[in-house]
Protein backbone atom coordinates (compact mmCIF):
# COMPACT_ATOMS: atom_id res chain seq x y z
CA UNK A 1 0.00 0.00 0.00
CA UNK A 2 1.02 3.33 -1.24
CA UNK A 3 1.71 6.07 1.63
CA UNK A 4 0.18 9.02 -0.34
CA UNK A 5 1.71 11.33 2.05
CA UNK A 6 5.34 9.71 0.63
CA UNK A 7 7.01 12.77 -1.15
CA UNK A 8 7.83 11.96 -4.62
CA UNK A 9 11.94 11.46 -5.64
CA UNK A 10 13.69 14.58 -6.62
CA UNK A 11 14.16 14.14 -11.16
CA UNK A 12 18.06 13.71 -11.19
CA UNK A 13 19.75 16.63 -12.07
CA UNK A 14 20.63 17.06 -15.70
CA UNK A 15 24.49 18.00 -16.52
CA UNK A 16 26.18 19.10 -19.98
CA UNK A 17 29.92 18.23 -20.25
CA UNK A 18 31.43 19.22 -23.24
CA UNK A 19 34.20 17.89 -24.71
CA UNK A 20 33.07 14.82 -23.21
CA UNK A 21 34.26 12.19 -25.46
CA UNK A 22 37.27 11.32 -23.71
CA UNK A 23 40.02 12.58 -21.65
CA UNK A 24 38.63 14.94 -18.91
CA UNK A 25 35.62 15.34 -20.21
CA UNK A 26 34.63 11.87 -20.46
CA UNK A 27 35.82 10.81 -16.92
CA UNK A 28 33.80 14.09 -15.91
CA UNK A 29 30.77 12.72 -17.39
CA UNK A 30 31.10 9.17 -15.84
CA UNK A 31 31.86 10.80 -12.66
CA UNK A 32 28.76 13.39 -12.76
CA UNK A 33 26.45 9.73 -13.75
CA UNK A 34 27.69 8.13 -10.66
CA UNK A 35 26.90 10.98 -8.67
CA UNK A 36 23.32 10.44 -10.10
CA UNK A 37 23.29 12.90 -12.28
CA UNK A 38 21.83 12.75 -15.71
CA UNK A 39 24.67 13.47 -18.40
CA UNK A 40 24.50 15.01 -22.12
CA UNK A 41 28.09 14.11 -23.33
CA UNK A 42 28.61 16.52 -25.76
CA UNK A 43 31.15 16.54 -28.60
CA UNK A 44 32.17 18.03 -32.01
CA UNK A 45 30.80 14.75 -33.27
CA UNK A 46 27.79 12.93 -31.50
CA UNK A 47 29.21 9.74 -33.11
CA UNK A 48 32.82 10.24 -30.53
CA UNK A 49 30.54 10.29 -27.43
CA UNK A 50 29.25 7.16 -28.08
CA UNK A 51 31.67 5.43 -26.07
CA UNK A 52 31.56 7.46 -23.21
CA UNK A 53 27.54 7.33 -23.14
CA UNK A 54 28.39 3.44 -23.41
CA UNK A 55 29.81 3.13 -20.26
CA UNK A 56 27.57 5.37 -18.31
CA UNK A 57 24.83 3.31 -19.51
CA UNK A 58 27.26 0.19 -18.53
CA UNK A 59 26.90 1.36 -15.29
CA UNK A 60 23.21 2.25 -15.00
CA UNK A 61 23.40 5.45 -15.36
CA UNK A 62 21.42 7.71 -18.14
CA UNK A 63 23.33 9.88 -21.07
CA UNK A 64 23.07 10.93 -24.42
CA UNK A 65 25.35 12.09 -27.02
CA UNK A 66 24.88 15.23 -28.28
CA UNK A 67 27.18 16.52 -31.49
CA UNK A 68 27.85 20.30 -31.73
CA UNK A 69 30.63 22.90 -32.56
CA UNK A 70 30.42 24.89 -29.46
CA UNK A 71 31.68 27.97 -31.35
CA UNK A 72 28.35 28.36 -32.91
CA UNK A 73 26.06 29.78 -31.86
CA UNK A 74 22.86 28.12 -33.67
CA UNK A 75 24.41 24.77 -32.70
CA UNK A 76 24.68 24.96 -28.93
CA UNK A 77 21.46 26.61 -28.81
CA UNK A 78 19.90 23.28 -30.42
CA UNK A 79 22.09 20.83 -28.47
CA UNK A 80 21.06 22.86 -25.48
CA UNK A 81 16.87 22.79 -26.54
CA UNK A 82 17.98 19.24 -27.37
CA UNK A 83 18.93 17.88 -23.94
CA UNK A 84 16.15 19.76 -22.65
CA UNK A 85 13.42 18.10 -24.14
CA UNK A 86 14.97 14.24 -24.05
CA UNK A 87 16.95 14.89 -20.50
CA UNK A 88 15.42 17.19 -18.39
CA UNK A 89 16.12 21.25 -17.96
CA UNK A 90 19.93 21.12 -17.81
CA UNK A 91 21.45 22.95 -14.26
CA UNK A 92 25.16 21.42 -14.54
CA UNK A 93 27.23 22.86 -17.11
CA UNK A 94 31.05 21.79 -17.54
CA UNK A 95 32.65 23.76 -20.15
CA UNK A 96 35.33 21.22 -20.89
CA UNK A 97 36.22 22.04 -24.53
CA UNK A 98 39.40 23.02 -25.95
CA UNK A 99 41.74 22.86 -28.32
CA UNK A 100 45.87 23.24 -28.94
CA UNK A 101 47.37 25.46 -31.98
CA UNK A 102 50.51 25.38 -30.15
CA UNK A 103 53.31 27.79 -31.86
CA UNK A 104 55.89 30.61 -31.05
CA UNK A 105 54.41 33.58 -31.43
CA UNK A 106 56.57 34.93 -34.24
CA UNK A 107 54.85 31.55 -36.22
CA UNK A 108 51.42 31.40 -34.59
CA UNK A 109 48.52 32.07 -37.69
CA UNK A 110 45.49 34.76 -37.19
CA UNK A 111 43.82 31.16 -37.80
CA UNK A 112 45.83 29.28 -34.89
CA UNK A 113 44.53 32.16 -33.10
CA UNK A 114 41.30 32.32 -33.78
CA UNK A 115 40.41 28.92 -33.59
CA UNK A 116 41.63 28.61 -29.61
CA UNK A 117 39.76 31.73 -28.82
CA UNK A 118 36.79 30.59 -30.57
CA UNK A 119 36.38 27.05 -28.91
CA UNK A 120 38.01 27.76 -25.02
CA UNK A 121 36.18 31.59 -24.85
CA UNK A 122 33.38 31.63 -27.62
CA UNK A 123 32.58 28.11 -27.02
CA UNK A 124 32.05 29.02 -23.04
CA UNK A 125 30.18 32.02 -23.61
CA UNK A 126 27.81 30.50 -25.78
CA UNK A 127 27.20 27.37 -23.52
CA UNK A 128 26.94 29.22 -20.61
CA UNK A 129 24.63 31.67 -22.06
CA UNK A 130 22.22 28.73 -23.32
CA UNK A 131 22.57 26.76 -20.18
CA UNK A 132 21.99 29.65 -17.78
CA UNK A 133 18.29 30.33 -18.47
CA UNK A 134 16.88 26.69 -17.36
CA UNK A 135 19.53 27.10 -14.40
CA UNK A 136 17.55 30.74 -13.44
CA UNK A 137 14.37 28.71 -13.95
CA UNK A 138 15.03 26.45 -11.35
CA UNK A 139 16.60 28.92 -9.16
CA UNK A 140 19.68 26.17 -8.49
CA UNK A 141 22.71 26.00 -10.99
CA UNK A 142 26.36 25.01 -11.45
CA UNK A 143 28.68 25.96 -14.27
CA UNK A 144 32.64 25.04 -14.03
CA UNK A 145 34.67 26.05 -16.83
CA UNK A 146 38.18 24.39 -17.31
CA UNK A 147 41.04 26.79 -17.49
CA UNK A 148 44.91 25.61 -16.88
CA UNK A 149 47.85 26.53 -15.28
CA UNK A 150 49.06 27.81 -18.15
CA UNK A 151 46.86 30.97 -17.71
CA UNK A 152 49.92 31.69 -16.01
CA UNK A 153 52.02 32.16 -18.86
CA UNK A 154 53.54 29.44 -21.35
CA UNK A 155 55.94 29.34 -24.06
CA UNK A 156 54.32 28.30 -26.92
CA UNK A 157 50.72 28.70 -26.44
CA UNK A 158 50.31 32.86 -26.33
CA UNK A 159 46.57 31.56 -28.20
CA UNK A 160 45.97 28.75 -25.16
CA UNK A 161 47.36 30.80 -21.97
CA UNK A 162 45.37 33.99 -23.05
CA UNK A 163 42.00 31.90 -23.50
CA UNK A 164 42.27 29.81 -20.08
CA UNK A 165 43.37 32.86 -18.33
CA UNK A 166 40.07 34.93 -19.91
CA UNK A 167 38.23 31.68 -18.66
CA UNK A 168 39.02 33.12 -14.92
CA UNK A 169 37.91 36.64 -15.79
CA UNK A 170 34.63 35.02 -17.20
CA UNK A 171 34.12 32.68 -14.38
CA UNK A 172 34.16 35.40 -11.78
CA UNK A 173 32.07 37.43 -13.59
CA UNK A 174 29.29 34.95 -13.92
CA UNK A 175 29.53 34.37 -10.25
CA UNK A 176 28.64 38.18 -9.57
CA UNK A 177 26.10 38.44 -12.08
CA UNK A 178 24.01 34.42 -11.47
CA UNK A 179 24.67 34.02 -7.63
CA UNK A 180 20.96 35.62 -6.60
CA UNK A 181 19.60 32.73 -8.87
CA UNK A 182 21.07 30.12 -6.60
CA UNK A 183 23.27 29.76 -9.60
CA UNK A 184 27.09 29.38 -8.80
CA UNK A 185 30.37 29.42 -11.47
CA UNK A 186 33.83 28.31 -10.47
CA UNK A 187 37.19 27.60 -12.55
CA UNK A 188 39.25 24.66 -11.96
CA UNK A 189 42.37 25.13 -13.60
CA UNK A 190 44.36 21.80 -14.13
CA UNK A 191 48.09 21.27 -14.10
CA UNK A 192 50.05 18.42 -15.96
CA UNK A 193 47.58 15.93 -16.43
CA UNK A 194 47.99 12.58 -18.36
CA UNK A 195 45.96 13.09 -21.62
CA UNK A 196 46.02 12.98 -25.66
CA UNK A 197 46.94 17.01 -25.74
CA UNK A 198 49.29 16.59 -23.33
CA UNK A 199 50.69 13.66 -25.39
CA UNK A 200 50.42 16.28 -28.23
CA UNK A 201 52.45 18.94 -26.61
CA UNK A 202 55.66 16.11 -26.47
CA UNK A 203 55.09 15.38 -29.55
CA UNK A 204 55.03 18.34 -30.79
CA UNK A 205 58.54 19.77 -28.74
CA UNK A 206 60.25 16.31 -29.89
CA UNK A 207 60.13 14.49 -26.58
CA UNK A 208 59.58 10.87 -25.70
CA UNK A 209 56.34 10.60 -24.37
CA UNK A 210 57.96 8.22 -21.07
CA UNK A 211 60.67 10.32 -20.76
CA UNK A 212 58.46 13.72 -20.72
CA UNK A 213 55.69 12.62 -18.31
CA UNK A 214 58.87 11.54 -15.39
CA UNK A 215 60.58 14.90 -15.88
CA UNK A 216 57.09 16.91 -15.32
CA UNK A 217 55.96 14.68 -12.48
CA UNK A 218 59.47 15.10 -11.19
CA UNK A 219 58.25 18.65 -10.93
CA UNK A 220 55.11 18.50 -9.38
CA UNK A 221 55.55 18.29 -4.98
CA UNK A 222 53.20 15.17 -5.10
CA UNK A 223 55.63 13.49 -7.61
CA UNK A 224 53.48 12.14 -9.81
CA UNK A 225 51.07 13.06 -12.81
CA UNK A 226 47.79 14.14 -12.57
CA UNK A 227 45.14 11.80 -14.37
CA UNK A 228 41.32 12.75 -15.59
CA UNK A 229 40.12 11.14 -12.69
CA UNK A 230 41.80 14.17 -10.78
CA UNK A 231 39.96 16.65 -12.37
CA UNK A 232 36.63 14.86 -12.92
CA UNK A 233 36.94 14.81 -8.74
CA UNK A 234 37.34 18.17 -8.17
CA UNK A 235 34.02 19.00 -10.77
CA UNK A 236 31.85 16.92 -8.87
CA UNK A 237 32.52 18.65 -5.22
CA UNK A 238 32.13 22.15 -7.42
CA UNK A 239 29.06 20.74 -8.28
CA UNK A 240 27.32 19.40 -5.33
CA UNK A 241 25.24 20.34 -3.48
CA UNK A 242 27.11 21.30 -0.48
CA UNK A 243 29.48 23.52 -2.65
CA UNK A 244 27.00 25.81 -2.78
CA UNK A 245 29.02 28.76 -0.59
CA UNK A 246 32.06 28.00 -3.06
CA UNK A 247 31.53 30.67 -6.09
CA UNK A 248 33.84 32.91 -8.61
CA UNK A 249 36.93 30.76 -7.45
CA UNK A 250 39.66 29.45 -8.73
CA UNK A 251 40.98 26.39 -7.80
CA UNK A 252 44.33 25.12 -9.13
CA UNK A 253 44.66 21.26 -9.41
CA UNK A 254 48.26 20.68 -9.92
CA UNK A 255 49.60 18.58 -7.28
CA UNK A 256 51.18 21.56 -5.70
CA UNK A 257 50.84 25.41 -5.12
CA UNK A 258 49.91 27.64 -7.77
CA UNK A 259 50.01 31.50 -8.03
Amino acid sequence: MTDSTTTPAAAPRVAVVTGAARGLGAATALRLARDGMAVAVLDLEESAAAGCVEAIAAEGGRAMAVGADVADAAAVDAAVARVAHELGAPTVLVNNAGITRDNLLFKMTELDWDTVMGVHLRGSFLMSRAVQRHMVAAKWGRIVNLSSTSALGNRGQANYSTAKAGLQGFTKTLAIELGRFGVTANCIAPGFIVSEMTKATAERIGEDWETYVAARAAQIPVARAGVPEDIAHTVSFLVSEGAGFVSGQVLYVAGGPKS
